[in-house]
């Protein structure tokens, strides 16, 4: 196993738990080819990212408490990686399964796919916009710009501004881009409960897809109690709210805890903070079973990881549209991008494994 420190600048700076960061620092992770040439070479990434995995230095640790005197992996180095070092485990995850694909003349999403049982995966998975936060002419604007790129789902932020300013700012996306462009607003967890509880009111109106984290990540039965109203003969307004998904919640709780709470009808998984692309898919399937839908994103990664995801989200049946057009969001990249964003989707790359020979050379 061989690795390769690396860092990528952001095009803004991205507020985190532990406070701004203006470039994205990983490991790239090289395995095989055997002394005999009996095996193909896999590429993995592993990039943490402060509040959802360990930090840069334990991830370095963990990858490199793996390997033995002459730099082969141990016996069982990936259960070696636990739970505490998921962007370590994603990395020689995703190296090994990269492989292990390319090694049989089968893509990564088939080989997740059969791994699961499940059907052969899509040609490319649909993935939203992200518009950020600006006065509702402003947003509207960079929303119908989305549109006419070819996205059909878009993520609006909110909760910087007054709840006012944002149901405003909603309408107004709404009458720019019509009914049948889906909308999916994402608080980041910045209202309280009776916020939370107006906003899925008054923005009912607006045919959301649904609401990401409206409570505070800790804010389990919350996000449960937002959810229970929908059937609660009580209620003051006897009317469906919104679905809700939750992003940060899954990170702090898991998955199993969110689904016991019933606090969740949308999931959004990432693959780097799950501990890698064979998490992600079982952390899906378990989600669907339990009536939840999953969505795959990232932790604005580099291509590598980015294009893994690509491959999870299409491994999924009929996914939803996924937050995987984070590629602009880089100032710079490790290679050529494999997969880039067309009209709304991601095409899996042609080629075995993660990509063909694209990243062959990295290391």
């Amino acid at each position: 196993m061989r690795l390769r420190p690396f860092s990528v600048g952001l095009t803004a700076p991205l507020a985190t738990a532990r406070g701004e960061i203006t470039e994205r620092e990983g490991i790239l992770v090289e395995v095989g080819p055997d002394d005999d040439g009996a095996s193909a070479t896999g590429v993995g990434e592993a990039t943490p990212l402060p509040g959802w995995t360990e930090s840069r230095s334990a991830c370095e640790s963990a990858l490199r408490g793996v390997r033995d005197e002459d730099g082969c992996l141990v016996d069982g180095a990936l259960d070696r990686l636990d739970r505490e070092t998921p962007a370590a485990r994603h990395g020689l995850a995703l190296a090994l399964a990269d492989a292990a694909a390319r090694g049989e003349g089968l893509s990564l999403a088939e080989r997740l796919a059969a791994e699961r049982d499940l059907p052969t995966p899509a040609e490319s998975a649909p993935v939203n916009a992200t518009v950020g936060d600006a006065d509702p002419e402003t947003t509207a604007a960079a929303a119908a710009r989305a549109v006419d790129a070819g996205f059909d789902c878009l993520k609006i932020k909110v909760g910087a501004r007054s709840l006012d300013a944002d149901v405003e700012r909603l309408r107004a996306v709404r009458d720019a881009v019509g009914s049948e462009v889906a909308l999916r607003a994402d608080a980041n967890g910045a209202w309280n409960p009776s916020t939370a509880r107006e906003a899925l009111d008054r923005l009912a109106p607006l045919d959301l897809a649904y609401v990401e984290q409206p409570l505070p990540a800790d804010d389990l039965d919350g996000a449960a109690a937002l959810r229970d109203r929908r059937n609660d003969p009580t209620d003051a307004s006897g009317d469906p709210t919104l679905p809700i998904a939750l992003d940060e919640s899954l990170s702090r709780y898991g998955l199993d805890a969110l689904l016991d709470a019933d606090a969740a009808d949308v999931v959004v998984l990432k693959p780097m903070a799950l501990g890698g692309p064979d998490r992600a898919l079982a952390a899906a399937s378990a989600a669907r079973a339990a009536g939840v839908e999953p969505v795959i994103t990232t932790t604005i990664d580099a291509v590598v990881a980015r294009t893994a995801a690509v491959h999870v989200a299409a491994a999924i049946p009929d996914v939803a549209p996924c937050g995987l057009a984070t590629a602009a969001l880089l100032d710079d990249d490790l290679a050529p991008d494999p997969c880039p964003v067309a009209d709304g989707a991601i095409s899996v790359p042609d080629g075995p494994g993660l990509a063909g020979d694209a990243f062959d050379g990295l290391l």
